[in-house]
């Protein structure tokens, strides 16, 4: 269905673009004098309960938090992907090259994410409450249907495409340091958005129109219940902020600013997917009214 993408020409482009973890991170530090999310996704600078400095720190919060999601949701990821490439083990070398090429990268990113968070909290003098446990939260998503699965995987790769490109690419503000991770983190999951886009719709092709049907209702199920642990993470970021800070905010002040991240944090996981073009045309294709159906659900999540 999808004739633009190979996985010989994918596996070509993964290989080029490989990267290792010491080149990134070995004898660098994070600056905490700037802003790690572009305003974009972290929507903080709005925040005029907050003081300069108090919003900086808000935003460096999010974005602790945003690349231990990536890792979070990599921990499912990893697995799915090897459950789907060991059916077809003997069958085409570059399939199977390609598929394990993703899954050793997913490997790699998580490893990625764990040196930067312990580095992140060395800086930032206070830890960070995070969702999770993420064997917990993976094992939940896990047990749904594997077209869902590969659906919410397919709406997270071309999200971060989208993070990238639109917001953190341009973005000269961000600390260099987090950038570098975003950009090298982005450079392999352009390979990963197309290869789920083949596993995808290989597995729709497999499980015929029912199938589709009940991998999509998965789909929606996985979203909501990662909806709910976002907003858990909001509550887990204001108490991270007034740890960091000392400052207690009042109700109205702390409800203003849950009010604020809470469409920020919706926005950047689910909105920002939902409107994708990639990846609304992909449902579509697999799923005919799926575009029409989740574009009607994105001012929800924007």
């Amino acid at each position: 269905m999808t004739q633009h993408f190979s996985y010989e020409s994918i596996l070509k482009a993964s290989q080029a673009a490989n990267w290792k973890i010491e080149d990134i991170l070995d004898g660098k530090s994070l600056d905490f004098s700037r802003p790690f999310l572009p305003e974009a996704l972290a929507r903080t600078n709005g925040l005029a309960m907050l003081s300069p400095k108090e919003r900086l720190i808000l935003n460096q919060i999010r974005g602790c938090g945003y690349l231990y999601t990536f890792g979070l949701v990599e921990e499912f990821i990893l697995p799915f992907v090897v459950d789907h490439a060991r059916p077809a083990l003997h069958g085409d070398d570059n399939r199977t090259r390609a598929l394990l090429q993703f899954a050793g990268e997913e490997a790699k990113h998580i490893h990625l994410f764990k040196r930067f968070y312990q580095t992140f909290i060395e800086g930032f003098g206070t830890p960070c409450g995070m969702i999770g446990p993420a064997d917990q939260v993976s094992a939940a998503i896990l047990a749904h249907d594997p077209l869902g699965i590969g659906m919410v995987t397919l709406h997270i790769e071309w999200m971060t495409q989208k993070h990238y490109t639109e917001s953190v690419r341009d973005d000269h503000d961000m600390d260099p340091l987090f950038k570098s991770l975003l950009s090298n983190h982005w450079a392999e999951e352009m390979q990963h958005a197309m290869l789920d886009t083949m596993i995808v719709e290989e597995l729709a092709a497999a499980d015929g129109p029912d199938g589709v049907e009940r991998g999509f209702a998965d789909f929606m199920k996985i979203a909501t219940m990662l909806d709910g642990a976002l907003m858990q993470q909001v509550e887990l970021d204001l108490a991270s902020l007034e740890a960091a800070t000392g400052r207690i905010l009042s109700a109205e002040d702390k409800e203003a600013v849950r009010r604020v991240q809470q469409q920020a944090i919706r926005y950047t996981y689910l909105g920002s997917g939902l409107t994708h073009p990639q990846f609304l045309a992909i449902m579509d294709r697999i799923r005919p009214g799926s575009r029409a159906e989740l574009s009607g659900l994105a001012p929800a999540f924007s």
